[in-house]
């Protein structure tokens, strides 16, 4: 049986070469053009070329956003767009648009056509639809429940992609116009302002309609059974130490699944690291009941920084057998931290001494980007992480 993908997001090179070595078995970017995240830095021709030889290099893929709702303005652009994405050694596209999917099936066959959530797809008879047109793979709507997951799955005789981590749309993806009508800025068009999550007045009262994150690590074994393809990630304008607590915990979850020894600890620990990497509340959503008030944030909200992520490692030094960081939050001695690695390593640890770059001995590291040292018997990879765990007294 062929191993169900987990698909992570990358907002730029950095983040992309983060979550494929931390467990990704693909990456999902926007390049210059033609993508639903405008605001996002997104990736020029080189870096998609670059990313794609990395992925490619650790046996891994590299999926392509062209996934707005075309004009005719666009088009002129669109065939040597296309042309150049291809030219970089792109696994596929993730398009939207009828013309986009022709045009690509006839031109390059060799590249998948992914069908971006933006077309809402929620039954088989518009999954059928899509596969003769050349669609190798749909990207499910996020409001499926179980039921309709499994029947497309089952039935459509396409490849599925379903969501399983990260913020939602508070209208059906691909589908909601109110940044537009607030802002002038086109959701549908790379250039969401995120209006779902205004606080609106109502006389004296303040409400929202912002829609909790989705979070379904529980069901990744049901997801499995049904035969779904990939399991998506939400995030590409996300943190680096978020998105790699969060790969690196559904990696765990699925080898641990495929391997058949997930148990009620491993599962517990995942879910409480997911927990603290998140700042707003979680819910399955629509996949094992009708959503309701419960899923949502209707009289406001509080969104708290995560500040557990203490230091990024960069490299070792030998004499002093150190590992060198760049510290990312608050921390002192006698804090006890866990670091965990794009191996899968994970070490516990206290820390009983921090030294500054001149090598002196310092109590507390105060100063985000600094750089700073704490001994340690080996060098770990670099991109290894740093966690609180608990504070020292």
């Amino acid at each position: 049986m062929k191993k169900i993908e987990l698909l992570a997001p990358a907002g730029d090179l950095e983040r992309l070469k983060v979550t494929l070595l931390y467990g990704a078995d693909a990456v999902y970017i926007g390049g210059p053009k033609l993508g639903l995240r405008a605001n996002a830095t997104n990736f020029t021709m080189e870096e998609i070329k670059e990313a794609c030889q990395f992925a490619h290099a650790h046996h891994k893929k590299v999926y392509v956003t062209v996934n707005i709702v075309f004009h005719d303005e666009d088009r002129n652009e669109l065939q040597t767009y296309l042309q150049n994405l291809v030219d970089c050694g792109i696994d596929a596209v993730i398009v939207s648009d009828i013309y986009v999917i022709s045009y690509m099936h006839e031109h390059f066959p060799e590249v998948e056509i992914h069908l971006s959530t933006q077309a809402s797809t929620t039954n088989v008879l518009a999954a059928k639809f899509y596969k003769s047109l050349g669609v190798c793979r749909v990207v499910l709507a996020r409001e499926l429940a179980r039921a309709d997951i499994e029947d497309i799955t089952l039935n459509s005789g396409v490849d599925t992609e379903v969501f399983i981590h990260g913020a939602m749309c508070t209208c059906y993806s691909g589908r909601c116009a109110l940044s537009n009508y607030v802002t002038n800025r086109d959701a549908n068009r790379g250039g969401c302002a995120q209006v779902c999550r205004f606080a609106f007045v109502d006389g004296d009262h303040k409400f929202t309609m912002a829609t909790k994150d989705l979070n379904m690590a529980t069901y990744i074994k049901e997801l499995i059974a049904m035969g779904v393809t990939s399991l998506k990630v939400e995030g590409r304008m996300r943190s680096l130490y978020y998105l790699a607590t969060v790969i690196s915990c559904y990696r765990q979850l699925i080898d641990a699944i495929y391997e058949n020894r997930l148990d009620t600890n491993l599962q517990s620990y995942i879910m409480q690291t997911l927990s603290k990497v998140a700042n707003r509340e979680v819910s399955s959503q629509y996949f094992d009941h009708e959503a309701d008030e419960t899923d949502q944030y209707y009289t406001g909200r509080q969104e708290i920084s995560n500040q557990d992520y203490l230091g990024l490692v960069v490299g070792y030094d030998k004499g002093l057998q150190s590992l060198e960081i760049v510290e990312r939050n608050y921390f002192k001695l006698g804090d006890q931290v866990e670091i965990f690695t794009p191996t899968g390593e994970i070490y516990n640890y206290i820390i009983t001494k921090i030294y500054n770059t001149d090598n002196q001995e310092i109590n507390v590291a105060r100063h985000p980007e600094e750089h700073l040292k704490l001994p340690f018997d080996k060098p770990l990879p670099t991109y290894s992480m740093i966690r609180l765990l608990r504070r020292g007294d």
